[in-house]
């Protein structure tokens, strides 16, 4: 913050120093090669030099002067060593650079691997197809046919009722027994009935038979026991003679002839060394920073218009637009000094006698 407002401070006074000029010798300026820093730094130099120290303390002794110098110079409220007559005012000094060489490496050291393919040949060998194995054989079972009697009923026993005998007879059957009864008649012998007065004889009165045919039973129903015999049958059938068996049976392995490519000689590799690869460049470095500095610019003093439109041809003329020719320095005109000075890598903000002596404008 300090920093802007010094600058603020400055730009101030030097817009307002165009206006005027200088009368006198500047006797406050301060001499910075005459303080105690700048003097030890100095002495600190050649004594570096002379002993020929590191060459980049001696480079850092030589900036730290050159920026002391430089802060004189900028720092300072007024300008040093004022011509009267002359009007100044603190412009930017461009920054300078410088162009150097520098060898970069480009790629870094390394090595190559190179390699040998692989050598093969080709030969005969002898490769399992089918491994050997066993295998079961089945022997089927023979067979024989026999002729049997085989017992289909067991001998047994059976009650077998034997039926009654019966026979028919004829034989007679008494009907009536004899006996005797009354009938009339007709001799002495006969009675005589005192009721009726009939004669009445008692006849003798023979039986009476009467023949019947009849079923008598001659033998009773009677239960007789009956063997019966057993029952066989002759009965061809097909029996087993030998039975199924199996046997073992070895079934070899098998092989084939193949060609094969077989290594010879196998890859190889080496390496070889590839140095680093370095290259030239230039680069732009930058010598010492933009700084402000004071010079004397034009002011009312020592200039006119006839100045200002000399300025606006030689502005036009290089390609730089001010604008009107007008001969006033207008805000135009100041643009195309700033766009020329940037151009030609001179201190800018300010017309200074360095920028008309370059435009070929003469005072």
């Amino acid at each position: 913050m300090k920093k802007q407002i010094s600058t603020f401070a400055v730009s101030a006074l030097a817009i307002a120093v165009l206006s005027g000029c200088s009368a006198t010798n500047n006797t406050a300026q301060v001499d910075v090669k005459q303080s105690a820093e700048y003097k030890a730094l100095q002495q600190e130099l050649a004594a570096a030099k002379s002993l020929q120290g590191d060459a980049n303390r001696t480079a850092q002794l030589e900036s730290e002067l050159e920026r002391l110098t430089r802060e004189s110079k900028t720092t300072s409220l007024l300008p040093p060593n004022p011509k009267a007559g002359e009007c100044y005012a603190r412009v930017v000094i461009p920054a300078t650079y410088a162009t150097e060489t520098e060898t970069v490496q480009v790629r870094a050291e390394g090595k190559r691997i190179e390699t040998s393919a692989p050598e093969y040949t080709w030969a005969e060998e002898q490769v399992l197809v089918k491994e050997a194995y066993e295998r079961l054989e089945v022997i089927p079972a023979t067979y024989r046919t026999v002729t049997e009697t085989i017992q289909t009923a067991e001998a047994s026993e059976q009650l077998v009722r034997v039926p009654a005998k019966y026979k028919t007879v004829t034989e007679q059957v008494l009907v009536r027994p004899a006996h005797t009864e009354w009938k009339k008649g007709t001799g002495p012998i006969q009675k005589v009935d005192s009721s009726t007065g009939e004669i009445m004889c008692l006849v003798e009165v023979p039986a009476e038979y009467k023949t019947v045919t009849k079923t008598v039973m001659v033998e009773p129903e009677t239960v007789k026991t009956v063997a019966i015999p057993g029952k066989t049958q002759t009965v061809t059938r097909r029996v087993v003679d030998q039975p199924a068996t199996t046997r073992k049976i070895v079934v070899p392995a098998e092989y084939k002839t193949i060609k094969v490519r077989k290594l010879a000689k196998p890859a190889a590799q080496h390496a070889i060394a590839i140095p680093a690869e370095y290259k030239t460049i230039e680069k732009r470095v930058k010598v010492s920073d933009a700084f402000l500095e004071w010079r004397p610019i034009l002011c009312e003093t020592n200039t006119h218009p006839g100045l200002i439109r000399e300025l606006q041809l030689a502005l036009q003329a290089k390609g730089f637009n001010p604008g009107r020719i007008d001969g006033v320095l207008g805000q135009d005109t100041m643009a195309a000094v700033n766009a020329y000075q940037k151009a030609k890598g001179m201190a800018s903000g300010q017309l200074t006698i360095k920028t008309l002596k370059s435009l070929g404008v003469s005072i």
